[in-house]
């Protein structure tokens, strides 16, 4: 709405300091990311030219307000009048991007490593889990995402890495569009986010 978009737009002036662009320094500036385990990789979103403009790739220095818009979209909720088709299309957008924070080296798939190194990042908060349990704990994803994918896999067969088409088949029947939305699109929460 063009009052979320108010909101938004004085948001994007706090973090940019009143400037016509944000640089990821800038997201250094938001108490709520400093102690989230994949920082990093949410800021490293921002800067993701394929989640800002299709056929895009590679990394941006900088993004406007209307890229920091089309980031922001991905975390709108989902609208009550959304017909069938139009639900499915903000899923797979949602997914995308999320896929996209896996895909570090942008290849179109997200390989063991990758998936090993978002595992560590998520449970790097725990000082009880060593990290060759949470390499485990991914090394079983993994495995299960395979047997998902591709089904039953011969003795000599390597699952390269999860597609996005696979990775839209692991995440049927999980309710995305409720879970990955940002919630202080209100002054009193943006109040809250410096």
């Amino acid at each position: 709405t063009s009052e979320q978009i108010e909101h938004l737009h004085r948001r994007f002036k706090q973090l940019s300091r009143d400037q016509l662009t944000i640089r990821k320094e800038n997201f250094d500036s938001i108490p709520d990311l400093e102690f989230n385990p994949i920082r990093g990789k949410i800021v490293h979103a921002f800067f993701d030219r394929r989640n800002l403009r299709p056929e895009s790739d590679g990394l941006a220095d900088e993004i406007n307000f209307e890229d920091f818009l089309t980031i922001m979209s991905y975390f709108r909720p989902i609208e009550m009048n959304m017909d069938e088709e139009q639900l499915d299309r903000f899923r797979k957008e949602k997914l995308k991007f999320l896929f996209h924070m896996y895909d570090s080296d942008h290849d179109g798939k997200i390989t063991l490593q990758e998936y090993r190194n978002v595992v560590e990042e998520l449970l790097s908060g725990n000082p009880h889990l060593e990290k060759e349990s949470a390499r485990s704990i991914a090394d079983g994803a993994m495995m299960e995402a395979a047997s998902i994918c591709v089904g039953q896999m011969g003795p000599d067969q390597v699952y390269e890495g999860i597609t996005f088409e696979d990775f839209l088949k692991m995440w049927q029947g999980i309710d995305i569009e409720t879970k990955m939305h940002v919630r202080f699109l209100n002054m009193e929460t943006i109040a809250h986010c410096y």
